[in-house]
């Protein structure tokens, strides 16, 4: 099968998705799969007279990509592509995918989960992997994803929405609850996210968050055990528990070794194991995912399990999450790859 999997892009987890999709495009080929790595703003700035030969390039046009404890630095990136222009899809990426039999979608973050790619590709008939674009948009938009959760009566904390100017910041640090997390609607990898433990720190993540654009959310800080478990078709995976080596688990606790001790399957009951999995199954099919997705939750003291939000392009490092459930029931980072094409070209996308 001709494949393109789609990376990179403008989004802060660029990084991330480079190797997310460096892993994924190694992985089909390995599997016989003509498979090339495609750069979603950068694109390929020269494509030989017949570009299906592209499918067949040395490594998949694979990158030399790594996930530094920075995100990366999007203004250089910009300036790196050689016609200057604004535009998401870079030169010839539309071509190819139009070349492809499945396009695997590598992206995270801005442009990749939010179904506007997804509405590109469903527009010019090109078929990709996981959900549609209105479950996407849904999904990455944490206020509509939650509003949606409260009225399927999800359990998940507290929140707020808020809109305020600059200049409001120090009000709103003494009036809002704490302990509490200031999020940003759209961001993901744990950027755009505040655990302030007092009132200045809030000012400081109430002024800190703008800066990823997006709308402002906050949400009760609950405590507990963090817990994160993948939907694959219809079936729940076992869950990951994680214990960040620091005070939260942000972006470098995230990708760097060391950063946080993981757990997979995560040591909990047989009921509590079987509770996580049925509310990862809830949240999948209250906000209409399709084919994979991954859902974050807490487990109180009391045993109870609260929803943070849900991830429909969940990393897929070789190492992420995901591919670790999917190790944990004996299936190879190879296998979860090729799982996820067959389900995805099973959808029917459009009438």
């Amino acid at each position: 099968m001709k494949i393109v999997v789609l990376a990179g892009g403008l989004s802060p987890e660029r990084a991330v998705s480079l190797v997310t999709g460096t892993g994924i495009c190694r992985a089909l080929r390995e599997r016989g799969h003509r498979a090339i790595l495609v750069d979603l703003f950068l694109g390929v700035e020269e494509v030989p007279e017949n570009p299906e030969t592209l499918f067949d390039a040395a490594d998949g046009l694979c990158p030399d990509a790594r996930i530094e404890t920075v995100a990366p630095d999007l203004e250089a990136v910009r300036r790196s592509r050689r016609d200057q222009s604004p535009r998401v899809f870079g030169p010839n990426v539309l071509e190819l995918c139009q070349l492809a039999d499945i396009v695997f979608l590598g992206l995270h973050g801005r442009d990749g989960e939010d179904g506007r790619v997804q509405a590109a590709l469903e527009l010019l008939g090109v078929p990709y992997t996981g959900s549609g674009y209105l479950a996407s948009g849904v999904a990455m938009d944490k206020a509509v994803a939650k509003r949606i959760m409260d009225a399927g009566g999800i359990p998940t904390p507290k929140w707020g929405a808020l809109e305020y100017a600059p200049e409001e910041a120090e009000r709103l640090a003494r009036e809002l609850s704490m302990p509490c997390v200031i999020k940003c609607t759209t961001g993901g990898s744990s950027l755009g996210v505040f655990l302030p433990e007092d009132r200045e720190e809030l000012r400081e993540a109430l002024i800190q968050v703008r800066q990823y654009g997006g709308r402002v959310i906050w949400e009760e800080r609950i405590s507990g055990r963090e817990l994160t478990v993948a939907v694959l078709g219809d079936r729940a995976l076992p869950a990951v528990e994680t214990v960040p080596a620091g005070k939260d688990f942000d972006y470098t606790a995230k990708y760097q070794k060391g950063g946080a001790a993981e757990t997979c399957p995560a040591d909990l009951t047989e009921a509590e194991a079987a509770a996580a999995g049925e509310l990862a199954l809830r949240v999948h099919k209250a906000l209409g995912l399709e084919v994979y997705s991954r859902t974050d939750m807490i487990l109180d003291k009391e045993g109870t399990l609260w929803c943070l939000e849900a991830n429909t392009l969940p990393g897929m490092t070789p190492t992420s999450f995901v591919p670790q459930e999917a190790a944990a029931v004996g299936m190879s980072y190879g296998e979860l790859c090729e799982e996820i094409v067959r389900l995805s070209r099973g959808l029917k996308r459009r009438d």
